[in-house]
């Protein structure tokens, strides 16, 4: 008598302690950081400091509130199963959905950045580049979690080591002491047009920019998950997100608008520095950064799109397939959907016209608000839940429920405002709309499955 080989149960277990260290160190590292900043200190000059402020603070918030519900229940489907758990079946359906929209979404930029940059350092045209770290990341997310894991730790080791390097050599240049700069002091803080040198408006919408460089700093939740001692690994990455926001984005924006005028940013604001500063190559040290930052979040986005995906089908709120798992626990199903879905999106990219293409990227736009503001719902009415049966995990939120009342608040005002703001009405409009029909599709796929079966099939009684 034979035995076939069974499908394992669930996903598998075999991201280590140090996996779950760099992805936490480093999920705050976006390529947003590296890219994105230039246009936010321009927008705004000196003052970003405290539109990456206000940013880092929500994300500090939701963060919390995140880790109180995760580490009460870790799941590798996070906010979109504790969304459904306080605000209903469509709310859970609609988050995740979304969720695992904007990821897709992420791979086909990720991926013609990555491209744009081997293609400039070693040739070629760009789509086999795209095509070839879109499979080479595909391949390694089918093979096991541990892989993720292991691209992921030394992505994110580079990066940490590359922001760390560039505050410290920033210091130094700012003390005087960087041997042949041309640059030093803080005087830039407020020059040439003062410290608000576009007014206090321009606070709120270079706010409204930094806002989506933050996107991912969840992910640790969804990958703890996939982890021996979830909730020690969620604890300590809830714990330290303060200190590593504080350095890594406050610090290294810090070092860049003290150095440089914030109307000289033309090539990007980290290679504009190194370059006044006079670091050898530093327009090649960047591209290699920027590379290893946009590979990390390509990376990510298939593996959370995948865990995502995965987490609707146990729920029945996608495709029974998608459940499929290897031998390893991987759920190849989801991560194959997935990277079709996002590979489909880099063929768009440069076969569609650009307007077509960004229309299709605005639908996303908001979703991290979305996503946060249902965090944030969800941790209202399960940490009443919670403390009213007397259950508290170790990670709670400070000043409950004040603080999670001001973060909805404040979440709600920013997408107001980004109503009023000529750049950011595109995107808003879009999320809105993708996100109606989302919901909508929610609420009716739960209506027909909760309808007496006669009745879904149309049959009648004579």
């Amino acid at each position: 008598m034979t035995t076939t080989p069974t499908q394992p149960a669930s996903l598998g277990a075999n991201l280590k302690p140090r996996h779950i260290t760099m992805i936490s160190i480093a999920g705050v590292i976006g390529a947003g950081l590296f890219v994105g900043s230039a246009t936010a200190i321009k927008e705004a000059g000196p003052a970003v400091l405290i539109s990456y402020g206000l940013a880092g603070t929500l994300v500090v918030l939701v963060m919390r509130m995140l880790g109180e519900m995760a580490t009460a229940n870790p799941d590798t489907g996070s906010f979109s199963v504790y969304s459904q758990r306080a605000l209903g079946r469509w709310a859970g359906f609609s988050v995740g959905w979304l969720y695992w929209w904007f990821w897709v979404l992420v791979i086909p930029v990720e991926a013609t950045a990555a491209a744009d940059v081997l293609s400039r350092l070693i040739g070629s045209e760009q789509w086999v580049w795209a095509l070839a770290v879109t499979l080479l990341l595909t391949a390694t997310n089918l093979v096991s979690v541990g892989n993720y894991g292991e691209f992921e730790f030394w992505f994110a080791l580079i990066k940490v080591v590359a922001i760390v390097a560039f505050i410290a050599i920033g210091l130094v240049a700012i003390l005087g002491i960087f041997p042949g700069s041309d640059v030093s002091g803080v005087s830039n803080l407020w020059q040439p047009d003062g410290f608000f040198a576009n007014g206090y408006s321009a606070i709120v919408a270079a706010m409204l920019t930094t806002m989506f460089s933050f996107m991912g700093t969840e992910i640790v939740t969804i990958a703890a998950a996939e982890s021996p001692d979830p909730r020690k690994g969620i604890s300590r990455a809830v714990n330290s997100v303060i200190w590593r926001i504080f350095l890594f984005y406050i610090g290294s924006i810090f070092v860049v608008v003290a150095l440089v005028p914030y109307d000289r940013l033309d090539d990007g604001s980290y290679q504009t520095v190194l370059q006044a500063i006079g670091i050898p190559g530093s327009a090649r040290i960047m591209d290699i950064v920027v590379l290893t930052a946009v590979a990390s979040c390509l990376n990510s986005a298939l593996y959370t799109a995948s865990r995502m995906l995965f987490s609707l089908g146990e729920r029945n709120e996608a495709p029974s397939v998608v459940r499929r798992l290897t031998h390893n626990g991987v759920p190849w199903v989801a991560v194959l959907a997935s990277m079709v879905v996002g590979f489909l999106a880099v063929i768009g990219n440069y076969v569609l016209p650009d307007k077509i293409f960004g229309y299709l990227l605005a639908t996303s736009g908001a979703v991290a608000l979305f996503v946060y503001l249902a965090i944030a719902a969800s941790q209202f009415v399960l940490g009443r839940q919670m403390r009213a049966a007397g259950d508290l995990p170790p990670v709670r939120m400070w000043l409950f429920p004040y603080l999670t009342v001001v973060a909805m608040v404040f979440i709600v005002a920013v997408l107001v405002l980004m109503v009023f703001d000529d750049k950011q009405r595109e995107p808003i409009f879009f999320s809105v709309v993708s996100a109606v029909v989302i919901v909508a599709i929610g609420v009716w796929h739960h209506r027909r499955s909760d309808a007496p079966k006669d009745l879904v099939s149309g049959s009648t009684h004579g």
